[in-house]
């Protein structure tokens, strides 16, 4: 039977869809016009004799199943919002007008649904060939869920259209016959199969219920089964962790809510269970607030967001109901929320170093909307997954949420998110419920914010915010995969990227990626030895031999240090950054290379847009504002970019080096599934040349977010402000004397200034007053005990951390440290004599 002749009832004569190979066709489609078969299809469905009228709004059922679908659709096409008012109205538009676009170029032939997305594999397999077939039958699917969405929303134009419900449901019919059903065999990425393809089924057989028939319904419930068999969910292992977990918990318990299974539905709540608990190595979240997928990629912005996502919406489905979550460990889930999304949160956007490869899809050629992929998209959702999961949250956590919400929608001033193209009406329903009540917006907050478990850092002062980025034997320098992000080598190798509050908040977002030198990312020391695209091995294969890798804080300044070694090179280098109220001192020490090529370290490199001509000062003297202007900086004592930041040079700047150009890319160059129309940034450059092959070199810079050019120029003049204690290869150490404050980096045990450590460790001492608090960690995590003496006159210790040991107090304090394994601050608060 052709598919457009199924009928929206049983047929008891209709079998499942033929095996692995095309399905055969009562005349050849390729002969057919797209015209003629959906004519065919519209005819079919007259003569059905059960065929269901359209209906704008389905007929509400009784029992549990129907509650739930009922409540999944709500949640997929939103409630309580007026289709004709903004921002709704003209996003229902949009979807209208993609739908049609969508509908006028669907061509059904053998292999294909859309001319443009064949999914028939001639030689199927798992190679990048094939991950292309499999993504375009992914893709075909979730083409199909815009039709559907088109047709279940008002306000779209094509609200209840009866032709284009048949047409999707001759499309389904087409896939599930020639491609997505109980007999096929899989290839290319496993993902579309068992997630991507699913999902997107079961949303449209959510929306379309009423119009299947129960001949559709166990077709596709077949078809699910066959790929996403309940023992996906067996072990939490492999592609079953994290938020691939969740996604397929989703697809289960749709699949239950779907074929009506009592048993999939209990499967799907209690398959979530593993995913809430910490976790101290590989996928999940860990108690500092890291979060992990791939083993070795920090991933909060992008797996984590669709984790978040998924438990967001589940919560949200099984409230209530029967299958209701009530695992105690869910709280964790909560917990995350403030512990390991929101410190990476800023005015909306979400920080790159958190991203993995998904900082490199820009423009996707498959997306038909020409929507950049950006930080701030990113943040959006993950800001729509907070305000949903807030509706499954305890009251006092809701408040502080929609406060957290209301903030970031008043302060993303770069991409208004109540205009999200990332978003739908749904999410964008919620939101504006949100922003339209009674909570009290939420600023920025302060303080710094340590991430051992993923080696990222994230500091925030009054007007600005900034990340770090590093690497270690646990953490990659970068993933690519999937021809993904194939450039961005060095982005663990200590990028520090920073944006200020009102500011600067499309510095990452405006073409950065594709347009960046990849050999100078700010914050990095690297070598220039050409590396290949995708260096290093796909899904974090790439990590360096190193262990100390970290810092401590005491919630407001903190002390972190990278051991570099470089991908694919010789070269070493020891880096610390100490982040204070108004700037990061950063320090670079026992710069060595072998590589025959030239190494340098990168002060800045600014993006200024696409016609930035954004003022130069050096020591007082404006420079050139000519692009492909260059200059060596020597002996140079401060700079400042206008709009930007001011640099400061203790004692004098050794081989700076400045450029200003435009330099031409495109998003495909480091993400093969990205356009490859070319986009042109203007960059202003800073960095320590370091020579060929340096030997032990070092450097010294401050950078100095939204500092104006007096300010700059004032801090340079003030020679007792900064003390550098140390810069070896050993230690690592500042003294700014105005905060009371004293952040050392022993890589190995000795003596800097007042201090001294008979291990590798991280030190950090405030003073204040009469008091002083003394934090330490030991980022090589292993489990040694550290002995710190610190060579002033302590009366007593206040308060303490169970693993603090005081062994003296009088004219010196000392402490004898049990760090454990896990990188952590370990503080004492200290009276001084």
């Amino acid at each position: 039977m052709h598919p457009a002749m199924r009928s929206a009832t049983p047929s008891p004569s209709h079998s499942p869809g033929p095996g692995p190979g095309p399905a055969p066709s009562p005349a050849p489609a390729c002969l057919l016009s797209r015209r003629a078969v959906l004519r065919a299809a519209l005819g079919a469905a007259a003569l059905a004799p059960f065929a269901v009228p359209a209906a704008a709004t389905p007929a509400y059922g009784a029992d549990a199943y129907d509650t739930l679908r009922l409540k999944w659709r709500d949640l997929l096409l939103g409630a309580n919002f007026s289709p004709t008012a903004e921002p709704f109205a003209s996003k229902l538009a949009a979807l209208g007008a993609t739908a049609r676009d969508l509908r006028s170029s669907m061509a059904p032939v053998d292999g294909s649904l859309w001319p443009d997305l064949p999914y028939a594999d001639p030689e199927p397999d798992t190679d990048a060939e094939s991950y292309t077939y499999s993504g375009n039958l992914n893709t075909s699917y979730n083409r199909l869920r815009t039709l559907t969405e088109a047709y279940s929303q008002p306000g779209t134009g094509l609200t209840g259209d009866t032709a284009l419900r048949v047409e999707i449901l001759a499309g389904l019919d087409h896939l599930h016959d020639q491609a997505y059903h109980a007999n096929r065999t899989r290839y290319g990425n496993w993902y579309n199969w068992q997630i991507g393809i699913p999902q997107a089924l079961l949303d449209i057989d959510a929306l379309l219920y009423d119009h299947l028939g129960t001949a559709r319904v166990a077709e596709h419930c077949a078809a699910v089964d066959h790929f996403v068999p309940d023992s996906v969910v067996a072990n939490y292992t492999g592609t079953s962790t994290g938020a691939n977990r969740v996604d397929l918990c989703r697809v289960l318990a749709l699949r239950g809510v779907i074929g009506r299974s009592a048993t999939k539905l209990a499967l799907a709540r209690d398959a979530l269970s593993p995913v809430f608990p910490y976790v101290t190595s590989g996928d999940g979240l860990y108690a500092d607030g890291s979060f992990i997928q791939h083993t070795y990629v920090p991933y909060a912005g992008s797996y984590g967001a669709v984790m978040l996502g998924g438990l967001s919406l589940l919560l949200a489905l099984f409230k209530g109901s029967t299958w209701e979550v009530t695992d105690s460990g869910r709280q964790i889930v909560f917990d995350s929320v403030e512990k390991a999304y929101a410190p990476f949160l800023f005015n909306g956007l979400a920080m790159d170093s958190v991203s993995g490869r998904a900082v490199s899809r820009g423009v996707q050629k498959t997306d038909t909307r020409g929507i950049r992929q950006d930080d701030h998209l990113r943040g959006h959702s993950i800001i729509a997954c907070v305000a949903l999961l807030a509706q499954s949250a305890s009251a006092a956590e809701k408040t502080r949420w929609d406060g957290m919400v209301k903030g970031w929608i008043a302060r993303d001033r770069y991409s208004p998110l109540l205009a999200s193209p990332a978003l739908g009406v749904a999410a964008l329903a919620r939101l504006k419920t949100v922003d339209d009540g009674t909570a009290t917006a939420s600023p920025e907050p302060a303080g710094h914010r340590l991430f051992p478990g993923m080696d990222r850092a994230v500091h925030r002062r009054a007007g600005w915010a900034a990340s770090l980025s590093m690497a270690s034997n646990r953490i990659t320098y970068y993933e690519n995969g999937n021809g993904e992000n194939v450039r961005a080598w060095h982005s663990g190798s200590g990028m520090l990227c920073w944006w200020g509050h009102d500011f600067a908040n499309g510095q990452y977002s405006d073409n950065f990626w594709p347009t960046v030198d990849p050999y100078r990312l700010p914050g990095t020391t690297a070598s220039r030895k050409l590396l290949a695209d995708g260096e290093g091995g796909v899904w974090g294969a790439a990590r360096p031999d190193v262990r100390w890798v970290g810092g401590t804080t005491d919630g407001t300044y903190a002390a972190v240090g990278q051991y570099l070694k470089g991908l694919s090179s010789t070269l070493l280098a020891k880096k610390s950054w100490f982040f204070l109220d108004d700037a990061v001192v950063c320090l670079g020490a026992g710069i060595h290379g072998r590589d025959g090529t030239g190494v340098e370290s990168v002060v800045e490199n600014r993006n200024l847009g696409a016609a930035g001509g954004h003022a130069f000062t050096v020591d007082g003297t404006a420079q050139p504002t000519t692009l492909g202007w260059s200059a060596t900086l020597t002996g140079a004592g401060w700079a400042h970019l206008a709009g930007h930041a001011g640099y400061v040079f203790p004692g004098g700047a050794p081989s700076l080096k400045a450029l200003r150009q435009a330099r031409t890319g495109a998003w495909s160059d480091i993400n093969k599934g990205a356009v490859t129309d070319p986009v042109t940034r203007r960059y202003l450059t800073l960095w320590f040349d370091h020579g060929t092959d340096p030997t032990w070199a070092t450097y010294a810079y401050v950078v100095m977010p939204g500092a104006g050019q007096a300010q700059t120029a004032a801090r340079a003049a003030d020679t007792g402000w900064l003390t550098v204690l140390a810069n070896t290869n050993g230690q690592q150490g500042v003294r700014v004397a105005s905060l009371g404050l004293t952040g050392i980096n022993f890589w190995l045990g000795g003596t800097v200034g007042d201090v001294t450590a008979g291990a590798p460790a991280s030190v950090l001492i405030r003073e204040s007053g009469t008091t002083a608090t003394v934090c330490v960690s030991g980022p090589l995590r292993d489990g040694a005990t550290i002995d710190l003496t610190w060579h002033r006159p302590v009366s007593a210790v206040l308060s303490k951390d169970s693993t603090v040991q005081v062994t003296a107090t009088g004219s010196a304090l000392q402490l004898r440290i049990a760090p454990g394994t896990l990188a952590a601050t370990h503080k004492a608060v200290v009276r001084l004599a």
